[in-house]
């Protein structure tokens, strides 16, 4: 059990209080806006033929936390606080470079959001791990969303992923 966490929240403290600043609570659950969203990301062939991939760990990950828009309060534990805007519509256009993380490895990756202040792009995968893609590489947030929220908001570093 984390220190800073207590026996009624699911995440840490100052983590719990952002998200519900953002508008989510304990068994928030919009499945109709999720399905929406796959298939906006099913219907989508980029202009050089990639597709996203849609499965349950995205879709459950939508529901529960889509639509949120996510303002951290105070500093961050090694690096700043991320503000995201969780939409999957913002990877909308990024089906190929998913596909190749997903390639990479040895799964399939899904949009989940962006970090407003950066742009990069968050992305899950099939087993629901979390990750990160910016200009500087690509980035493991954590084994599930609620880990990789909490990272993201508390501002600890994430890893960089090494492939190949």
């Amino acid at each position: 059990m984390h220190a800073d966490r207590t026996s009624t929240t699911r995440f840490p403290v100052p983590v719990d209080a952002a998200l519900r600043a953002a508008g989510w609570q304990p068994g928030r659950w919009d499945i109709k806006q999720a399905e929406l969203w796959a298939d906006a990301l099913r219907e989508h062939t980029s202009p050089a033929g990639h597709r996203h991939t849609v499965f349950p760990a995205a879709v459950e990950a939508w529901a529960e936390f889509g639509g949120l828009n996510i303002t951290p309060t105070g500093p961050g534990r090694q690096i700043a606080p991320a503000a995201l805007h969780l939409d999957p519509l913002n990877g909308l256009h990024m089906a190929r470079t998913l596909g190749d993380l997903g390639r990479a490895l040895d799964t399939e990756v899904s949009p989940l959001g962006t970090e407003t202040d950066t742009q990069a792009l968050l992305a899950i995968d099939a087993q629901g791990r979390v990750y990160a893609l910016d200009h500087t590489g690509d980035w493991y947030l954590g084994p599930d969303i609620d880990q990789a929220l909490a990272a993201l908001v508390s501002g600890t570093q994430p890893t960089r992923l090494t492939t190949g």
